[in-house]
């Protein structure tokens, strides 16, 4: 493709559900009643698979879309030759009777601007990607698409003849749609739409103002971590890597992946970054989740589970047309049967907090021990075991260096929970393990390149061992760490300051794209080794990759910066928060005085 791509949606959510809504008021992903889940309007990938549009049939001037400030509200303004109207997005989500209420609901709201513009609706709900077709059924106050197994239905003002019939109406009153899934809506449609508005905006800015953040970069953490917040799964505490599936990581090259699952080793860096900000309501559900996993009878555990913990992800193909004809669509995920061995150390950092912050009550603290010990007693077991690691090598195992970091950052992370809970037997064995996992880090050191290797045996540099920087591995102060920096940085960067994975081929061939993460992880160790302005300008420049609304995919294409991979990504806005709290921390200013 010849000019630049970006994706041009943002996401609204409530952590029951996530839609996509892009620059024209269209929603061309949403998926019901879970993330995983078939989606309703998937246009996305096949424009047969549903969408919802709001626009208009008059000439468009000129389309303007935002964030409500610091909310996950968009607003989508049209100037057209009739006038000018804006459309307001949300999925409901605000405190009742105590409780989070996060109903699968979706509202829209259509506002006469200026001039007496036409507005046009194309609700078409579709279900299995495209397969089925709803039976369409009329009521006094809605208009019920019935499925199979399930009901939609959509209350509102608008013409229920000119919406089935895609006619246009004149804007002469404030419009409403709620589509609902599960319910009926009782009571005045725009008194309710407006309460639940209004509910919404003020928990999202409460949210947001517990947020402990420094002043650098702070406009562009808060929506990373508004984004952050909603792909956590309310009901079980799961948190997904994306909301997408099959969008490639270059135009293209095959890599297309679904992403809608909890991966142990992504949900770890989410929960650093909203601890980081002050929020551990997160943490604690997210713990809650690992304890009800399902380790198999050898006590391992999976990279990923689905959203309620199934083991069972199975990967199939679509026979769908693709996000611009990239193909295959796959669903599910054949990463769950691969064995990653670093997730081990990710959980225990994931339950750190809850032994060490004074600020979570006491019955959060112990419950997880005896988890505690069989995930350090896996570490133990897995410690010569060749993976297919972070990147998830699907023809290809190795003793991943990134591995070991996170069994010799795990085994530390136990220290600290065994002289909380004041249990010698524990921390004897994580000492033990320590020193073992530091060993076979060790093991990859190539004195030549004076780095670190991706794994033992391999000259391949990997760009996920910058965390060996960022994780206090390698001293800040040490040479060591500044040659290691100086090596990736003269293998994997680009000019830009774009940062490749790797760049030896694995099953698909070598990388065409960079993958945005690493560039943070890089910014990250740059202000670790005290290059605090490098840091910062670099900082800048990475925020330029992303989209028109701040958010940020998985991959860029080191050519023309444009956009791939699922999207929007969290490792991505995880990384960003990261980087921007070191930066901060470096700086001084972690916090607004």
């Amino acid at each position: 493709m010849s000019s630049q791509h970006k994706y041009n949606t943002g996401i609204i959510g409530n952590c029951g559900y996530i839609a996509h809504v892009d620059s024209n008021a269209n929603i061309p992903w949403m998926c019901l009643p879970r993330f995983d889940s078939s989606p309703v309007f998937g246009s996305l990938l096949d424009p047969d698979c549903g969408n919802f549009s709001i626009t208009s049939d008059e000439e468009i001037y000129s389309v303007k879309q935002e964030y409500i400030q610091n909310t996950n509200i968009i607003s989508t303004e049209f100037h057209t030759s009739g006038g000018k109207f804006r459309v307001i997005d949300f999925a409901p989500r605000f405190y009742q009777d105590g409780q989070a209420y996060y109903p699968l609901t979706l509202c829209r709201k259509v506002e006469r601007l200026e001039g007496n513009p036409k507005i046009k609706i194309d609700l078409n709900p579709k279900y299995h990607f495209g397969k089925e077709s709803p039976e369409i059924q009329f009521g006094s106050d809605r208009i019920s698409y019935v499925f199979n197994n399930f009901k939609l239905r959509l209350y509102t003002n608008f013409s229920h003849n000119y919406l089935l019939n895609k006619r246009s109406e004149v804007l002469s009153e404030t419009k409403y749609f709620v589509l609902t899934y599960g319910f009926s809506l009782n009571g005045n449609l725009p008194h309710l739409f407006e309460e639940y508005y209004h509910k919404t905006k003020d928990y999202w800015q409460n949210w947001v103002k517990h947020c402990s953040i420094g002043s650098f970069a702070a406009k562009e953490v808060i929506r990373s971590a508004l984004v952050l917040k909603i792909h956590q799964y309310q009901d079980t505490g799961a948190i997904i890597a994306s909301s997408t599936t099959s969008l490639p990581e270059a135009n293209g090259s095959g890599r297309n992946w679904d992403y809608r699952f909890c991966w142990i080793r992504d949900s770890y860096y989410t929960l650093q970054a909203l601890t980081r900000l002050g929020h551990f309501e997160e943490m604690e559900s997210y713990a809650n989740y690992i304890a009800n996993l399902k380790p198999t009878g050898e006590g391992r555990y999976q990279p990923l589970y689905s959203i309620t913990g199934e083991t069972l992800i199975a990967e199939e193909e679509i026979p769908i047309k693709g996000y611009l004809g990239n193909t295959p669509v796959r669903v599910g995920n054949q990463a769950y049967t691969h064995i990653q061995n670093d997730a081990y150390g990710q959980i225990l950092l994931s339950l750190l907090p809850l032994y060490l912050d004074e600020r979570l009550p006491d019955k959060n603290r112990y419950h997880n021990r005896t988890l505690v010990k069989n995930i350090l007693n896996q570490i133990e077991a897995t410690m010569e075991e060749p993976d297919a690691g972070l990147w998830e090598f699907r023809n290809l195992s190795q003793n991943h260096c990134y591995t070991y970091l996170f069994h010799w950052a795990g085994a530390k992370a136990t220290i600290k929970i065994a002289e909380s809970l004041e249990d010698l037997d524990l921390k004897k064995s994580a000492l033990s393990l320590l020193d073992k996992s530091k060993l076979r880090i060790e093991k990859c050191f190539d004195p030549n390149a004076q780095a670190y290797t991706q794994a033992i045996g391999t000259k391949h540099l990997d760009a996920s061992l910058l965390q060996l920087i960022t994780m206090s591995y390698l001293k800040p102060q040490s040479e060591t760490a500044h040659k290691h920096l100086e090596e990736l940085e003269r293998k994997l960067k680009t000019k830009e300051g774009l940062f490749f994975r790797y760049l030896h081929n694995d099953d698909f061939g070598k990388p065409d794209s960079t993958f945005l993460v690493c560039a943070f992880w890089y910014i990250e160790s740059l202000a670790c080794l005290g290059k605090v302005e490098e840091a910062s300008e670099l900082f800048y420049k990475m925020i330029e990759h992303s989209n028109h609304l701040g958010l940020f995919s998985e991959d860029v294409d080191a050519k023309d910066g444009s956009q791939w991979g699922n999207f929007p990504q969290t490792y991505s806005h995880v990384g960003l928060v990261n980087a921007a709290f070191r930066i901060s921390q470096k700086k001084g200013n972690l916090v607004f005085e």
